[in-house]
């Protein structure tokens, strides 16, 4: 992923978190908030509680494949906060829900 597509500062972050609109499901919990861009930004969030950084890394890694290869259109911030359920879903229902609720209506 480009580092471009990438929410690092804390103060961004914080800002989408705290003037959004918020989707959950069981697996995730997504911010979403317009930006000033022609493309999409994204933070991923693994708790610690989902397990070693091994396990954490590797669910940041699929989320960013899913991202990348589902080209999703707009100009948004994301901040995608993962939920301990995701430890026993497969990668095509990881896909399908990130995909479902990231869709803006």
């Amino acid at each position: 992923m480009n580092k471009k597509y990438i929410l690092r500062k804390n103060e961004e972050i914080q800002n989408v978190v705290n003037n959004s609109s918020k989707k959950v499901n069981n697996y995730y919990v997504i911010y979403n908030k317009v930006n000033n861009l022609n493309h999409n930004r994204y933070c991923i969030s693994v708790s610690k509680k989902i397990g070693k950084a091994n396990i954490r890394n590797l669910f940041k890694r699929r989320i960013k494949d899913i991202l990348m290869k589902n080209n999703i259109v707009g100009s948004f911030d994301y901040v995608i906060i993962l939920r301990k359920a995701i430890l026993d879903v497969s990668y095509n229902k990881m896909r399908d829900e990130l995909i479902n609720l990231m869709e803006v209506k």
